[in-house]
């Protein structure tokens, strides 16, 4: 039975989907067979392996509503061992039309349950919210991965996401562990990095992932041209951090 793995943080613009989509794609390098689930009704994860978000048929919004089942949503990618459970705007009218579901919080849980099988990881990307989408996510996986910027703020907004997951473990699901914090657009020439990565190490040292990924013009330009940075730039730093990071979290999950 596949893992299932949520890359989550409520707080916006701080790289989430990026990690998701290229954590996936090292995990599918390293010979897994991976399905990533696009929650986040911005579709970023979904153009971000190459899909039209624009010319989609069945999407994560008609799976969690009832129109299809899961398996009439998976999509093939034009990379080996990556298929897309793609997302658009859409999804936003879920939040109001799950609400008033006695099965709300496990729609997504009920629904991987039928392919779970077939994939050695289901990757999500959850929205920047703590929204019902997100208890979904939660509530349907393993472990989760916390993106997190070498910023105050971000910093500052980990204790709040903290105590959600952990509320969310005690009424959801009580499998739910925090696998990993994950370190993006680290520069360790700038004292602001350095010391924001000093006091994770000093709280959280247990689940700080040891690799960081780094400030990266590559990582960057690939979404653009639909591609994870390791099939787009096979040989720069942050292909290498990321095929770290992703053997990392699969010895953890």
């Amino acid at each position: 039975m596949g893992k299932i793995l949520a890359f989550a943080n409520q707080k916006g613009g701080i790289g989430k989907t990026t990690p998701a989509i290229n954590i996936a794609a090292a995990m599918a390098v390293a010979g897994k067979k991976v399905l990533a689930v696009d929650c986040d009704p911005q579709g970023n994860m979904t153009s971000g392996f190459g899909i039209n978000k624009k010319s989609l048929h069945n999407t994560s919004y008609d799976m969690l509503v009832g129109r299809v089942s899961a398996l009439d949503t998976v999509q093939k990618t034009a990379f080996d061992n990556i298929s897309v459970i793609p997302a658009n705007i859409s999804l936003a009218g879920a939040e109001f039309e799950l609400v008033e579901l006695e099965d709300r919080a496990y729609r997504l849980k009920n629904e991987l349950l039928k392919l779970r099988d077939e994939y050695d990881y289901i990757v999500i990307d959850c929205p920047p919210s703590l929204g019902i989408l997100t208890i979904n996510a939660l509530a349907a996986s393993d472990g989760v991965v916390i993106p997190m910027q070498c910023e105050y703020f971000a910093l500052e907004g980990l204790t709040q996401l903290m105590m959600t997951i952990r509320k969310t473990k005690e009424l959801y699901n009580q499998d739910l562990d925090i696998t990993g914090i994950l370190i993006t657009m680290y520069n360790g020439r700038l004292n602001l990095s350095t010391q924001v990565l000093k006091e994770l190490k000093r709280y959280y040292a247990d689940k700080l992932l040891s690799e960081p990924i780094p400030r990266s013009v590559r990582i960057s330009e690939a979404p653009s041209f639909g591609m994870p940075i390791c099939f787009y730039d096979k040989s720069c730093k942050g292909t290498l951090a990321y095929e770290k990071a992703a053997k990392e979290l699969m010895t953890k999950i």
